[in-house]
């Protein structure tokens, strides 16, 4: 019997082998992994520090151990080359070669790299797992001084974290306030006011143009020629989704691998899902969304075929300074925001459409107390892109 091969152990990787198993045990499963297929919960990453959490604390099962658990046999440490996708068959880096019954891409996405001028350039590091993470960690050890290159989630995610353990953090940010691809105006300077709060440097409205060297020290130099030193860099611009082994294959990719509903590519019998994955015309790059894309491949995996539903479900922003809940209107959609301060303290942001239909909303502060009741104001992501 030839096998289901997932290739990918994170979080995607590991879910959709879970919810599979739940539906068939007998079916034998494969996982291929570039790395060594250690289970950790990747959106930990960015508060380890306040949760007093080591690199080697935050892994959670060993591959051997995920192998047992999910029955499946474990090739860790291995590249996929290529696909041959109309026969389903996977050729690794080494050489051999794996043919499967159906085949799940959860293979994530990579940061994105400016591929800034500078002697300094290659020192920047890129938090994107547990093992750049481990390194970031290292680096910190060495030093006290960090730039953050990019303002988004991650970035504030990490300066908040690193601040509070008592590093000296800059954030060096291309828009006028944190996070402003995903947040109004009010929230935004809200979310910049509280990391100025907590001790974090933020600079808005400047790009970064170079990385040079002045001895150990890093310089991150910006467009107005500021000079912002420090002993540890990390950009944190974005993710971008691994699209290339799909394409190489001749599956169709847009801003993600795309799939229908049901998780399946335009191979027959090939799947993706997590941030490589374009679903159906939405790329969500978050925990909740994989999850429920799992739950729904799980099934259609084992014979019985199923769409995914997306729900509402609000992204959480861990900055303790301020915490933050958003649910993002649909990119495209015109409409106006509408913020205020909230009862009790916060923002309290919604973005109506010009009908008048409610398409997202911010919450800051105390206000994210009234989540429940906006979910309820707001389509699910599917039905919220028209």
């Amino acid at each position: 019997m030839q096998p289901v091969v997932i290739v990918g152990t994170g979080h995607a990787g590991y879910a959709a082998a879970r919810e599979f198993r739940k539906h068939d045990t007998t079916t034998p499963l494969v996982m291929v992994t570039a790395d060594d297929g250690t289970s950790y919960t990747k959106p930990m990453l960015s508060n380890a520090m306040a949760r007093g959490k080591t690199p080697a604390e935050l892994a959670q099962a060993s591959a051997e151990e995920m192998g047992q658990q999910l029955d499946a046999r474990m090739i860790t440490h291995a590249r996929v080359a290529s696909i041959d996708a109309p026969n389903r068959r996977l050729h690794l880096s080494d050489g051999s070669e794996l043919e499967a019954a159906k085949i799940v891409l959860g293979i994530g996405a990579n940061q994105i790299d400016p591929h800034l001028p500078g002697e300094g350039a290659d020192d920047v590091l890129a938090v994107n797992d547990l093992d750049s993470y481990a390194q970031a960690r290292e680096a910190l050890e060495q030093g006290h001084r960090v730039v953050l290159i990019g303002g988004g989630l991650i970035g504030c995610e990490f300066a908040n974290d690193w601040v509070n353990a008592g590093y000296e953090v800059t954030i060096i940010e291309a828009l006028d306030y944190p996070m402003g691809r995903a947040l109004p105006p009010q929230a935004g300077t809200a979310l910049r006011s509280a990391l100025t709060g907590a001790g974090v440097n933020v600079v808005t409205g400047r790009k970064v143009t170079a990385v040079e060297r002045d001895g150990d020290t890093l310089v991150v130099v910006d467009d107005a020629g500021e000079r912002h030193p420090a002993d540890v860099a990390v950009r944190a611009l974005g993710l971008r989704p691994r699209t290339r082994l799909a394409e190489d294959a001749g599956i169709e990719v847009g801003n993600g691998i795309r799939t229908d509903r049901q998780l399946e590519t335009s191979a027959s019998g090939i799947y993706a899902l997590g941030d490589c994955a374009e679903v159906d015309g939405l790329v969500l790059p978050f925990v909740m969304p994989i999850s429920n894309a799992a739950r729904a491949l799980g099934p259609t995996l084992a014979g019985t075929d199923t769409e995914v539903h997306y729900p509402v479900m609000p992204v959480i922003v861990k900055t303790p300074c301020c915490p933050i809940q958003f649910y993002a209107p649909p990119t495209g959609v015109a409409g106006e925001w509408h913020e205020e301060e909230a009862d009790g303290g916060g923002i309290r942001g919604l973005f109506h459409d010009h009908e008048g239909q409610a398409r997202g909303f911010v919450l800051t502060g105390p206000a994210v107390a009234q989540k429940a009741e906006l979910v309820k104001q707001v389509p699910g992501w599917f039905d919220n892109r028209y």
